[in-house]
């Protein structure tokens, strides 16, 4: 059965990905985002500023499914007005979009929402999964920012009939993704060494997979509460960072230590603790309902990322 969705900050890459696949398979789709409205090669966009209720609440009514994308990228630095902007584009917009489900008549029945595993911060050797409870404290980048997004949408959630909470991992994207741009970028200038010590753990997920499970999320009854986006394979930073120097055919990466690492991501308006904390984590409840991943091993996954990329 043909669904209508609505995706909330879904003009980015994985919105872009996802509204594709939604569309391929005879759904109606409805963008809410920044941009200009506007509807463009079967794209509808509608407008909203992400802080206040307007008439982009009309996209929801009657819709089946809601799915919140919207937050600014974690890539930045851990100043408080970036802090301040990370939750406000998490935690506001969550809320605010809770407001706009009360304002219906026919609210969607379900609300799919990311979150992300680095509410976990730096885990050490630490297995988690889903009955893992999150630290109380950590960078604030992380966990902070996770504590209050995830709390935000218990809130605004109530009622929803069926909520769905997903946590992913480092997604290893193709063509689009910037994060496998840049780190294809500093593999091919040799500088793809290990990171601090290289023995943090790096829970990540293939691009495919991630919208496999997005799809799944939309359109799956049976699925609702909490779940690892995540491949059953995490691994070390220094096999991340291997990965990418074989995809692009280098032999050798000039290592980060510490010290090293964190001047250069300030220098780069990055935050250190992104690349030197880590956290292994599984998908138990994925695959006890037998999901299949299609990814599994890092440096195929790589590979067809790198590859894929413009």
């Amino acid at each position: 059965m043909a669904l209508r969705v609505v995706l909330v900050g879904g003009s980015g890459f994985l919105g872009t990905g996802l509204h594709a696949r939604l569309k391929a398979a005879g759904d109606e789709v409805t963008v809410i985002g920044r941009g200009p409205s506007a509807e463009r090669n079967g794209v509808r966009t509608v407008q909203w500023d992400g802080r206040s209720l307007g008439s982009w609440v009309e996209a929801l009514e009657g819709a089946d499914v809601v799915v919140h994308l919207a937050g600014k990228r974690v890539d930045c630095r851990p100043t408080k007005s970036n802090i301040a902007e990370l939750i406000s584009s998490r935690e506001g917009t969550v809320r605010l979009v809770g407001q706009a489900l009360r304002q219906l008549d026919t609210a969607p029945t379900t609300w799919v929402q990311l979150s992300s595993l680095a509410i976990f911060g730096d885990a050490g050797e630490t297995e988690i999964d889903e009955t893992t409870p999150p630290p109380t404290t950590g960078p604030r980048q992380q966990v902070e920012v996770c504590q209050r997004w995830e709390a935000a949408f218990r809130d605004a959630s109530t009622g929803v009939r069926r909520a769905v909470l997903l946590r992913p991992a480092i997604g290893i994207g193709g063509s689009g993704d910037p994060a496998t741009r840049q780190l294809a970028r500093l593999a091919r200038l040799g500088l793809a060494g290990p990171v601090g010590s290289g023995r943090q753990w790096v829970s990540w997920i293939g691009i495919n997979d991630f919208l496999d499970l997005l799809v799944r999320a939309v359109k799956d009854a049976s699925m609702s509460g909490l779940y690892h986006l995540t491949s059953p394979s995490p691994v070390r930073n220094s096999e991340l960072m291997a990965a990418y120097r074989h995809a692009v055919g280098r032999r050798f990466g000039l290592p980060a230590p510490k010290a090293i690492t964190t001047v250069g991501a300030r220098l780069l308006g990055s935050d250190p603790a992104l690349a030197l904390t880590g956290r292994k984590c599984v998908p138990t409840r994925l695959l006890r309902e037998g999901h299949v991943f299609r990814e599994t091993d890092i440096d195929e996954a790589v590979s067809h990322a790198v590859n894929a990329a413009p």
